[in-house]
């Protein structure tokens, strides 16, 4: 669980590279954006680092896809609470697992696909 936390966090960091400015722009709040920089400077650097980013998150939701598929038919316990909070952690996991998937997804479009396809 521990992996799929940190996959949700470096994928999450692709979105401060690349498509929350392109969507701010997009909506017209690019000063909103600015400003938000102003108080977070920090974030910046995330784009300046994309390249550095990026191949961080795709290794941690590799490491975190692989421990979910080893760990998918390991059994849970035979105490049906116990049984009850493993389920559930699994189906969690998942859904945090997909989403980490899918915010490295959009980020990765906006970092490397739209600037080519602007040009």
């Amino acid at each position: 669980m521990l992996m799929t936390w940190l996959s949700l966090f470096t994928s999450s960091t692709t979105l401060f590279c690349c498509a929350l400015p392109a969507l701010f722009v997009a909506l017209g709040s690019g000063a909103a954006f600015a400003s938000l920089l102003g108080v977070f400077p920090w974030l910046t650097w995330f784009g300046e680092n994309k390249a550095i980013v990026f191949p961080m998150a795709a290794v941690m939701l590799t490491l975190s896809g692989i421990l979910r598929w080893k760990s998918r038919k390991a059994p849970c316990p035979a105490d049906p609470k116990l049984r009850a909070a493993c389920a559930g952690s699994r189906k969690v996991g998942g859904v945090i697992y997909w989403t980490s998937v899918a915010i490295f997804l959009v980020g990765s479009f906006f970092a490397f696909l739209a600037p080519v396809l602007l040009l």
